[in-house]
């Protein structure tokens, strides 16, 4: 199947009935909320006195108020405006103004909640209205690699342009140039066996596993040998690859989070379980920050350009994996229209680059 003539059907449409990124899990403390604009839905996020996570819509259903601005006492959130007060799961308790004999009263009112999960030290929320069968939640390999750090940065552009520009295998010699490991001179021809993912894992495909290329110094350096490494992507836009040593692991989650149509926060989390894994932070958060940044320069060279309407192409095999993702978004929202459950149409192949 041609899959270049199904880019404009897709294009720019965010996909609903998923599992997004919110923020990490230390990012919220007990007895806390905070805002989030996810696929253009207001979110308040918050963690009860007991701990566990909530979230719902984040205006007042009164008068639009956000109610992130309230206060909160670890059990009911009060609207700063009128006072109205929410329980964790949106619904209202309290509104100071009415009479016993005056509608609405506040057990007729409440504002929509969201499915959540807590995992592996980061927050998801699941933005949509299905109830059962829900997608799996995105979780690194259990290997024992422990959360080290989280990064962000705000992409000003459409998911589909983070996306396309993060998961393109041949930028690296010059958006990620390094004297030390990475340039032109580095670049050389590289084969790779993929596979589409295991139903219960989500929709989506995996780089198997396979013997880093002479290229990775950093992890060789890093891990204290040359690893075996595998990645997997899964819609709507989640990344996950797993570095290994026979001494060590590297686990690297990167997610990318549709605030709006053209705003986009892409997350990156990275594991580890190298002896004395705080020490490194500070040197691999600076190197992380450098990476996202060289990333965003280019993600938005990309957008200026694409800003005037060019005509552009998708070439063999370095931007098959962006065909991919086209194709398994049109499944998805077919699927969805269609009241069926996604079908992966991927088959295992080899692909072929140089980079």
């Amino acid at each position: 199947m041609d899959d270049t003539n199904q880019i404009h059907n897709v294009d720019g449409v965010l996909l609903r009935e998923c599992w997004y990124y919110a923020l990490p899990s230390h990012a919220l403390k007990a007895r806390a909320t905070v805002h989030r604009t996810i696929v253009g839905e207001p979110v308040l996020l918050g963690r009860d006195a007991d701990g566990k996570v909530f979230a719902f819509r984040d205006t007042c259903p009164h008068r639009g108020t956000l109610l992130s601005k309230g206060a909160f006492d670890g059990r009911e959130v009060q609207c700063p405006y009128h006072g109205w007060r929410f329980r964790t799961d949106g619904q209202c308790t309290a509104i100071p103004s009415q009479l016993a004999d005056q509608k609405p009263q506040a057990k007729d009112i409440r504002t929509p909640a969201f499915r959540v999960a807590e995992r592996d030290g980061n927050i998801w929320i699941y933005i949509g209205t299905q109830k059962d069968n829900l997608p799996p939640v995105p979780a690194v390999p259990a290997v024992g690699a422990k959360f080290q750090l989280h990064e962000s940065s705000i992409f000003a552009c459409n998911i589909d342009v983070a996306v396309s520009g993060l998961m393109d295998p041949a930028h690296g010699p010059f958006v990620h140039r390094s004297a030390f490991w990475r340039g032109e001179h580095s670049i050389h021809e590289k084969q790779k066996a993929f596979s589409p993912l295991a139903e219960e894992d989500g929709l989506g495909w995996r780089m198997d596993r396979h013997t880093a290329s002479r290229n990775s110094r950093a992890y060789r350096i890093f891990l204290g040998g040359t690893p075996e490494t595998d990645i997997s992507y899964r819609i709507p836009a989640t990344r996950i690859e797993h570095a290994q040593t026979q001494k060590y692991n590297y686990c690297g989650l990167t997610a990318c989070t549709p605030i709006t149509a053209d705003r986009t926060e892409v997350h990156h989390v990275m594991y580890w379980d190298v002896p004395g894994g705080f020490l490194l932070r500070p040197v691999v958060r600076a190197l992380a920050k450098r990476f996202l940044e060289q990333d965003r320069r280019a993600v938005m060279a990309m957008q200026e350009g694409l800003a005037f309407n060019p005509s552009t192409m998708l070439i063999q095999d370095a931007d098959t994996q962006t065909r991919w993702y086209l194709r398994l978004k049109r499944e998805f929202l077919t699927a969805q229209a269609e009241g069926r459950a996604a079908r992966n149409p991927l088959m295992p192949v080899m692909l072929r680059w140089r980079s």
